[in-house]
């Protein structure tokens, strides 16, 4: 499994016999529009955690040049199938098996709604299963208890977390989160991609060695092999 960075909260997964993209918000931001072509980008499966631009923007460009099966909430997944693209809907607590491996929709606490305010569904995370790895994706979400339930099903290899602060979790939050979750590999995300969410570097890496962990900051295009 090979995890590439394209800014924001925007990742893309390269299993055996698929490819996974995660929240797609390229175009709009400065940080990663001159890096990133999407036009090349071909990903079997989207995965949308919420309805917020800032992880939607380029869902539905993305998924009709690659014929891709946005995976979402139930109102997400309606959303974009009623758009004519393909789409699988969950919701929490829910269980699939893809081509790919398993996904569960887990819990998060945030809002969602699309740009022009329309109801989203529930926020929500994913916890992805597949080639011999098990790695969650947070989305955005506060800390909460419920990621204490993840580690009673799985053992994580890798957790994505947001970093961010104001929106989501910040760093601290972020360190307790990776107790919760019993993982000690963190890749943080949903940081300095406009002013409300600029982090101190050297600040966040520290706070996760002094815990005893380890947090990756990757550059735009930056991967990290599992």
């Amino acid at each position: 499994m090979k995890i590439t960075f394209l800014g924001h909260a925007c990742l893309l997964i390269h299993l055996k016999n698929s490819t996974i993209l995660v929240d797609p918000f390229i175009t709009g931001n400065d940080k990663a529009k001159d890096q990133v072509d999407i036009s090349e980008l071909q990903p079997d499966f989207i995965l949308l955690t919420h309805a917020h631009q800032d992880h939607i923007l380029d869902a539905e460009t993305i998924a009709r040049q690659s014929d891709a099966t946005i995976v979402s909430n139930y109102e997400i997944a309606s959303h974009y199938e009623a758009k004519g693209l393909k789409a699988h809907p969950m919701n929490h607590g829910g269980n699939w098996e893809f081509s790919f491996g398993k996904l569960k929709y887990v819990n998060a606490i945030h809002t969602s709604s699309f740009p022009d305010g329309s109801y989203g569904g529930q926020p929500g995370g994913f916890v992805l299963c597949a080639d011999g790895k098990q790695v969650y994706i947070a989305g955005d979400t506060a800390l909460c208890t419920d990621m204490k339930l993840i580690p009673l099903q799985f053992q994580l290899d890798l957790a994505i977390l947001p970093i961010g602060d104001n929106f989501t979790m910040g760093i601290d939050d972020a360190v307790i989160a990776a107790d919760f979750v019993d993982c000690d590999r963190v890749l943080g995300y949903h940081y300095d991609t406009f002013g409300y969410i600029e982090i101190d570097h050297e600040q966040a890496l520290q706070a996760f060695t002094k815990a005893g962990k380890e947090l990756y900051l990757m550059d735009i295009g930056a991967s990290l092999e599992l």
